[in-house]
């Protein structure tokens, strides 16, 4: 059975090679300590842990689970061992700030270290995505006395934290919520309410937990103009720092879930629980927005190494399954028959896994170096025009990728036969695990309104336009390249078609505005495709570049040429099905009444 391995030599390559992470580094204030020499040993070092201590739990935690009961939450076997020497490490500090215990190095050197914790153990790895989730909130918008009180905890992982939103009559809907909270004379509230799907919401491995709550104060506007943000602490804290008594909130149970088994999401009974404003009242929606960028990259991420774990159980599955000989002739003639990898279907599933995990990993590492801008930038033109562009990017890397991440798991339970059905192997369960990143952070649906209505059409296609223009400047500067005109050629095709189908769609929804809903997802989907392409292609020209100069790596960057061949031949022509979708427009959902529908 394959245990994840860390793809180090992919994750340098987009780094140094295709992104030039070291000069990025180099000239962002704050951004010194990321030198070659720290992100090299973080990389190393983090990949031992991973491969040592958490790969092995990921199917014990799965087969074991986490159990309730109304003294709190069990966890799996090994985890608080595992996380208490993640902790001794120093890793949950990497990306906090130094005043805090922080390390202070830049966000896409803990989106570096988080997929070699979320390939390992993914349920394991969320309960440190809450608590860094719930740092992010309280550095951005808690007081100081907040901050000092909170962060230091958080930052060591001596407590864990996680964000309460949902409740049961409202997913996205947040305008909806009924948990209400009711101002006491010494400023702090008493929040009443239930919040369900909180992850890590309950457990067993921190001394504490933090929970940011969203709420609306007595008499606030209805909607989202009325809610406001809290810090809710499991035990109330004493004046000099310890613990004192348990706050009124408790978890009444936990989900059932399809995957994720070792990750304990829970109900969440606020009874009065005494919490502190985060932020300005009745703000708490446009604080919760400030990180929602941040937590969408997270869920693209997982996406990405669903396709990555697929992929590695997969080739290793091919290389030693024997089945059937080579339509061309026996490929290894002293054996009973040839190990599958020799069939042609069977290298489109690995091909697809491999250059959407790849491809995936360069947007992401791309994503996160904008973030650093953000984050570090002097220049607030850069900045502003930074975050547009992130803005732009963001839902299709969270939806794409994990849509992708989802097929590619499938593809490696298909690639095992009836093998990958059973539980001997581990790709049946990340089929299970990667279907929840197609909804966490929002739907597919939602990120997909969010993109056409919210990041083109509301400006006018602005935000697209400024990316198509970097695209463009890639291919005038290969204009004269042969050995880059197969991908050229198609990358210029495609970014002029792309600005004209968002002119169509939103000529459409003028006139009626469900065309712009019923061309969303395929629009999104659409841009995924295109979007990998602009990287393959980028990645395509630093290894050819590298064989040009006589590399010593021959076999790798060859790998990488061949592959951006296989995405532009076999991969990008999949965005002209849901171009021929889209241009059905929406009369074909919508004609047929509410009523008509039955079974």
């Amino acid at each position: 059975m394959a245990i994840y391995q860390a793809p180090q030599r992919d994750m340098k390559f987009v780094m140094d090679e295709l992104l030039d992470m070291q000069s990025h580094y180099a000239q962002l204030p704050g951004c010194e300590n990321a030198s070659p020499e720290i992100v090299s040993a973080i990389r190393e070092e983090g990949a031992k842990f991973c491969t040592k201590v958490l790969a092995p739990l990921n199917k014990v935690a799965d087969q074991e689970g986490c159990t309730w009961s109304e003294s709190g939450v069990k966890t799996p076997t090994g985890y608080k061992e595992a996380f208490k020497q993640y902790c001794e490490a120093g890793w949950p500090s990497l990306i906090q700030e130094e005043k805090f215990g922080g390390q202070g190095l830049p966000y896409s050197v803990g989106i570096m270290f988080g997929e070699m914790t979320t390939g390992s153990g993914l349920a394991w790895a969320m309960l440190n995505g809450g608590s860094n989730g719930a740092a992010e909130t309280i550095s951005a918008w808690g007081s100081e006395e907040q901050k000092e009180q909170y962060m230091p905890k958080l930052v060591n992982g001596d407590w864990g934290g996680t964000m309460c939103l949902t409740e049961s009559h409202c997913g996205t809907d947040l305008g909806l919520l009924r948990t209400k909270a009711e101002p006491n004379s010494d400023g702090s509230y008493n929040l009443t309410g239930t919040k369900i799907f909180i992850t890590w919401g309950e457990q067993d491995i921190t001394d504490n937990i933090v929970h940011i709550v969203i709420a609306r104060i007595a008499g606030a506007p209805e909607g989202v103009k009325g809610i406001s943000l809290f810090v809710v602490p499991k035990f109330h804290i004493n004046e000099d720092g310890s613990l004192g008594e348990r706050n009124n909130v408790s978890c009444g149970s936990i989900e059932h879930k399809m995957g994720l088994h070792g990750s304990p999401t829970c109900v969440m009974n606020f009874d009065g629980a005494k919490g502190y404003l985060l932020g300005p009242e009745n703000k708490g929606l446009s604080c919760m927005f400030t990180f929602m960028n941040f937590a969408r990259l997270g869920v693209a991420s997982m996406g990405m190494i669903h396709s990555e774990v697929g992929f590695q159980h997969s080739l290793e599955y091919a290389k030693d399954r024997l089945q059937m000989r080579a339509l061309t002739g026996p490929k290894n003639p002293e054996l009973a028959a040839d190990p599958i990898i020799v069939h042609p279907d069977v290298r489109r599933m690995l091909l697809t896994q491999k250059s959407l995990s790849e491809g995936g990993r360069m947007l992401n590492y791309y994503l996160a170096q904008q973030m650093d801008i953000m984050q570090h930038s002097k220049d607030p033109e850069l900045v502003k025009k930074t975050g547009n562009e992130v803005g732009l990017l963001t839902p299709i890397a969270k939806a794409f990728l994990t849509e992708t991440g989802f097929e590619s798991a499938n593809l490696g339970l298909q690639c095992f036969g009836g093998h990958g059905y059973t539980q001997e192997y581990e790709v049946e369960q990340n089929v299970r695990d990667a279907r929840i990143s197609c909804i966490w952070e929002g739907t597919t649906g939602i990120q997909a309104l969010d993109l056409l209505g919210r990041k083109i059409l509301m400006n006018k296609g602005e935000n697209l336009r400024s990316f198509t223009k970097k695209i463009h400047k890639f291919c005038q500067t290969h204009e004269g390249n042969p050995d880059m005109a197969e991908f050229v050629k198609e990358l210029n095709h495609y970014n002029k078609e792309w600005g004209q189908v968002v002119m169509k769609i939103g000529a459409s929804a003028m006139k009626n505005p469900d065309e712009l809903g019923a061309a969303s997802v395929d629009f999104l989907m659409y841009s995924g495709y295109v979007i990998l392409s602009y990287f393959w292609a980028q990645a395509a020209a630093v290894a050819l570049q590298a064989l040009e100069n006589e590399t010593t790596e021959e076999d790798f960057y060859k790998s990488k040429v061949i592959t951006a061949r296989f995405f532009f031949q076999r991969m990008l022509p999949k965005s002209q099905g849901y171009l021929a979708t889209m241009n059905t427009g929406a009369a074909n959902l919508m004609d047929l009444d509410a009523q008509h529908f039955s079974f």
